[in-house]
């Protein structure tokens, strides 16, 4: 997986051969480190439930991961330079392992959360490092299939962690075991990545702080996309069960909608990577060059997403619609983070990638925080008013902000 600066057009070079087994190890490395962590999250929550803990606890218990991610996202680059890209692969998958032993050799609360921290840490620094990775070296000519595929895999493990819980049954001992063991195994692919050398770009860029905002300044598009995709893809989710009970839905079926934006999401980030391919490397450029390809693109499925809120009104006389709206606000979501990720792929390299794709990362966990805490509480003030003006304001913002982008 060696590396090279980035030609005048803005192609690079093919990947050489061994690319492949680096891209194949981070891919297998990724799903299993995530099942582990979708089987580990919820059955952590009902442990300290069962032992007498409250809600609110609970909570703090589970947020704490984020703020680990919160804490790492913005230094993913420096640690990455001091530490090389392999070597921080590897440390980003053996912490988490590491710390689901301590979850399951101890049930010492103050443990828990110090270990639920800096697994979150670890995971932030993956999250960035294994995004920038995939993207970069992608084959150039088909790196929307490979980003758009890597993001599929990632949104299938929401789906097997859980079912893998409940198969083993949250009250079995075995449960944590099993999630050590996913984590276990996906260190072991993670230790197959091939040597990586050093970012052509490892003593001339920015990096923490000063790299973030950089990348930010220089690119303010990532931020908006990331921002509007996190808030319809992840942040939505979270409170669609309360928007199914506002509409008078039943309980089963308001937990079902969280399923339609789940599979619209899992269902489009793969053609829409293929889509982006096809468009950037038409014969005649069609749609202009790549980066206008790929921003076409950005614009509909902001147009999409924007048409899917404006039927909000509707769905209260017509409660079918709740499922294919959601659809739409998962696939369009999904989407956007998944073209950014192409584009920022497409133009950078080494650690100046890293630092845009923690801004990235940074916005959608945002657009995923801010969400269900506005959403909620525009719910609760007016399901028929509050609601629908929310996701329409954010849903035009971003078509205007893209629509303002040369």
């Amino acid at each position: 997986m060696s590396e090279h600066p980035l030609p005048a057009s803005g192609l690079t070079a093919a990947p050489p051969a061994h690319a492949r087994l680096g891209l194949v190890a981070i891919f297998g490395a990724t799903f299993f480190e995530l099942v582990g962590y979708f089987m580990l999250t919820p059955l952590l929550l009902l442990r300290l439930k069962d032992s007498g803990e409250s809600t609110a606890l609970a909570g703090v218990f589970a947020a704490s991961g984020w703020f680990g991610i919160f804490l790492m996202v913005p230094f993913a680059s420096a640690v990455t330079r001091a530490l090389g890209r392999r070597p921080t692969l590897w440390l980003s998958a053996l912490i988490p392992t590491l710390a689901t032993m301590g979850f399951a050799l101890s049930s010492w609360l103050p443990l828990w959360f110090g270990l639920k921290l800096i697994a979150g840490m670890a995971s932030g620094l993956r999250w960035v490092l294994a995004e920038a990775i995939v993207a970069e070296f992608a084959p150039p000519a088909q790196r929307g299939r490979y980003v758009g595929l890597f993001e599929t895999l990632v949104g299938v493990t929401f789906v097997v962690g859980p079912l893998l819980l409940a198969w083993v049954g949250p009250q079995s001992d075995a449960a944590i075991w099993l999630a050590f063991g996913c984590m276990a195994i996906g260190l072991g692919w993670s230790l197959l990545i091939p040597r990586v050398p050093p970012a052509a770009d490892a003593h001339e860029a920015r990096v923490g702080l000063g790299g973030v905002w950089h990348a930010l300044a220089a690119h303010p598009l990532i931020m908006t996309v990331g921002f509007v995709g996190g808030f319809f893809e992840s942040g939505l989710t979270s409170i669609l069960p309360l928007y199914g009970l506002a509409l008078g839905l039943g309980a089963v079926v308001s937990a079902l909608l969280v399923s339609a934006s789940g599979l619209g999401s899992a269902l489009m980030m793969l053609p829409a990577g293929v889509l982006a391919d096809r468009m950037a490397h038409h014969s005649q450029q069609r749609w202009g060059d790549q980066r206008a390809a790929r921003l076409t693109l950005m614009r509909a499925c902001a147009w999409i997403t924007l048409l899917g809120t404006l039927l909000i009104p509707f769905v209260a006389g017509t409660p079918w619609l709740a499922a294919p709206v959601a659809f739409v606000w998962g696939g369009a979501g999904g989407c956007l983070y998944t073209l950014a990720m192409i584009d920022i792929g497409s133009r950078e390299q080494g650690i100046t990638l890293v630092n845009s794709t923690a801004v990235l990362v940074m916005s959608y966990t945002l657009g995923g925080v801010l969400a269900p805490a506005l959403g909620a509480a525009a719910l609760q003030w007016s399901p028929a008013l509050g609601f629908p003006v929310l996701l329409v304001g954010v849903a035009a913002l971003g078509v205007w902000l893209l629509r303002r982008e040369p």
